[in-house]
Formats: structure tokens, C-alpha cells, sequence
């Protein structure tokens, strides 16, 4: 059982793997829209990033929403450059598991994509998500905008305020300017659609994020 007097904790910079300079290659279409994975996007698409857990329930739960472009899982937030999924399981890197999802905001808006973020996890658990524990899994949103982190933050508080309602201790969640994002290993991308009956640890707490769109 998770004792939260060992829970993990992160590294500092001077203690992360050095990783390497050459990108991780990846496959140049996603496996279910055949969108591409990396940019450039379409002009008048925009960017979001989350982290939620592991990150395959995540792309999944991203991928399915009208007006997403296309989505890509990856490593976020360390200091180890281009890292492997072996060194960020290690919690050597610093780097959660997010999803970068690409939508047209004409279709779907950012505060719809927040309603899914917050709703498809428990974001008061800290360094885990269930049975998964790691600082890999913690809870964040990466912001592209001052408009995003302004919307991501303002949810946040609403949200904390109906788990709180609902017996939850407070969100854990980390807010901060975009990092770089580093495409994981091409297994990883869209890992649920080419193996249906995969592991996937995402679920979340029942309390709905009704917030405005």
C-alpha cells in the first residue's frame, strides 16, 4: 500500500540524468487520425499540455474529442534533454508523462479540454495516480498562453472548491509556462488504439467540472 511518509520526491537539477542531444524519432502520423504528430500545425490551431497520470488513458481521452487535431504523449517539466521512458520511470529526469493535444478552438475551447483534464483524474493525489506512483505522474497543466494560464487557474480554484465539498484534500496541481516537450518512444503514441485491451490507469474522481466553456 502507497505510504505518504515515503511518497517520491523530485529531484534537483544538478541531480537529473544529462540525456542526449538527438531527438527520439517517432512516427510522423498518428495511428488513429493520421494527423500529423509534429509540427508545423495548421495555421489557427493552438496547443495545450497535460499531465494526468499515465499518459496512454490520457491521449486516449484526448484524441476522441471533435475538434482535436491531433495528440502526441511525451516528457515534460525535468532537465534531462530528449529522455528515454526507462530514465523518467527512473524519477532521474524530472519530467511528468503529458499529452500534447493540438485543437481548433473554433470547435472545441480551452476550458472544454480543462473540464476533460480535471475530470479524467484525481488531481489531489500528489506524486501518483492510484497504483501508479512516481513523480512522472504527478498532476500539471503546461500553459501556452497568458489567456491559458489565466483559464487554468481560475478552474483550478473552482474545482478545488467542489472536491473540497465532496470530502477531497486540495489539488495538487502544477501550473506553470509550457517547458520543452519531448516526443516519448513511437510505441508509446497512441499506445490504447494499437492495443485496445492495454493497461490504462485513468479514472477520475466523479465530481463534475461544469465549469463554463
Amino acid at each position: 500500500m502507497w505510504n505518504s511518509r515515503s511518497a517520491p520526491t523530485m529531484i534537483t537539477p544538478g541531480q537529473a540524468l544529462p540525456g542526449r542531444p538527438t531527438p527520439i524519432m517517432v512516427p510522423e502520423r498518428h495511428f488513429v487520425s493520421g494527423a500529423p504528430l509534429r509540427p508545423p500545425f495548421p495555421e489557427g490551431m493552438e496547443t495545450a499540455v497535460f499531465g494526468m497520470g499515465c499518459f496512454w488513458g490520457a491521449e486516449r481521452r484526448c484524441w476522441s474529442q471533435p475538434g482535436v487535431y491531433t495528440t502526441a504523449v511525451g516528457y515534460a517539466g525535468g532537465e534531462t534533454l530528449n529522455p528515454t521512458y526507462e530514465e523518467v520511470c527512473s524519477g532521474q529526469t524530472g519530467h511528468a508523462e503529458v499529452v500534447l493535444v493540438v485543437f481548433d478552438p473554433s470547435i472545441i475551447t480551452y476550458q472544454a479540454l480543462l473540464n476533460l483534464f480535471w475530470e479524467g483524474h484525481d488531481p489531489t493525489q500528489g506524486m501518483r495516480q492510484g497504483n501508479d506512483i512516481g513523480t512522472q505522474y504527478r498532476s500539471c497543466i503546461h500553459t501556452h498562453s497568458p489567456a491559458q494560464r489565466e483559464q487554468a487557474t481560475t478552474s483550478r480554484h473552482r474545482y478545488d472548491k467542489a472536491l473540497g465539498k465532496a470530502g477531497y484534500p486540495p489539488i495538487t496541481t502544477d501550473i506553470i509556462p509550457a517547458p520543452p516537450f519531448y516526443y516519448a518512444e513511437g510505441y508509446h503514441q497512441q499506445y490504447l488504439a494499437k492495443n485496445p485491451a492495454g493497461y490504462c490507469g485513468a479514472g477520475g474522481t466523479g465530481i463534475a467540472c461544469a465549469l463554463t466553456a
